[in-house]
């Protein structure tokens, strides 16, 4: 059996539950910022969280749910400024401390880190989104805690297609039966696995009903020493929090 050296995070909703009360904010503040009248409420964001990328969500928005709207001449650009926009106040959003690591997730990661496993992010939220959720939550310095930092625009392709994986393989060097990924969507394990990585899926709120076939396990969170986790598929064992033993055993039996 290969040895599990690497460790592959999504962000959004994986290391914070930031969808619904972080970035569908932002993303209203922003339209209200350009004299739109749009809302986002939670019921509409869970279905736009079925396309991948801030941009890439904007455009399905318009053009599948705005019949009406006459939108300017220059679309990319108008999308482009809006997102730009969104970026902005979602990053105010962080640097108030009102969005917080998902439980288990800062343990994690420090235990990881001091256990020699090599760390990589693999998100389509932006790089600034990225640094900032870690020096807020974690210090400044937790951002050199990873070797990658594969986020946005960075390939081609959003989720689920693999290329976000693929290349966060490629910068660190590694073979995908090297690493383990931890996402909380079904895009998400689909790109995952796309690229021939083992996957653990830790839910949320607005991905608990998702379909998760295939996983090597899924729990409802992380989970603590003192607040264990909730198998939602998959044997975890006497295991009752994920820590780098529990990572390397669920690398080992998926």
């Amino acid at each position: 059996m290969t040895e599990l050296r690497g460790l592959i995070f999504d962000v959004d909703g994986t290391l914070a539950d930031n969808e619904q009360d972080g970035h569908r904010v932002a993303f209203n503040l922003a339209f209200a910022d350009a004299g739109l009248d749009w809302s986002w409420d939670e019921e509409l964001y869970d279905r736009l969280l079925a396309v991948f990328g801030g941009k890439e969500r904007i455009r399905y928005f318009i053009e599948d749910f705005l019949p009406e709207f006459d939108p300017p001449t220059e679309l990319d650009a108008f999308i482009r400024r809006l997102h730009a926009r969104k970026t902005e106040r979602y990053v105010e959003l962080l640097r108030s401390g009102s969005i917080p690591l998902r439980p288990g997730v800062g343990r994690l990661i420090r235990e990881a880190r001091q256990a020699g496993l090599i760390l990589a992010i693999a998100s389509t939220t932006t790089f600034e989104n990225v640094t900032v959720l870690l020096a807020q939550t974690l210090g400044e310095q937790s951002i050199g805690w990873f070797d990658v930092l594969a986020c946005g625009d960075i390939v081609a392709n959003k989720k689920p297609a693999p290329d976000i994986y693929v290349y966060a393989l490629e910068q660190l060097g590694l073979v995908a039966a090297e690493c383990l990924v931890v996402e909380d969507t079904e895009l998400g394990l689909a790109s995952a696995r796309a690229a021939g990585l083992k996957t653990l899926i830790t839910v949320n709120r607005s991905t608990r009903s998702q379909d998760f076939t295939g996983a090597a396990i899924v729990l409802d969170c992380l989970g603590e020493p003192d607040t264990p986790f909730t198998v939602l598929s998959g044997d975890a064992g006497a295991a009752e929090w994920v820590d780098v033993a529990f990572l390397k055993w669920i690398h080992s039996q998926a």
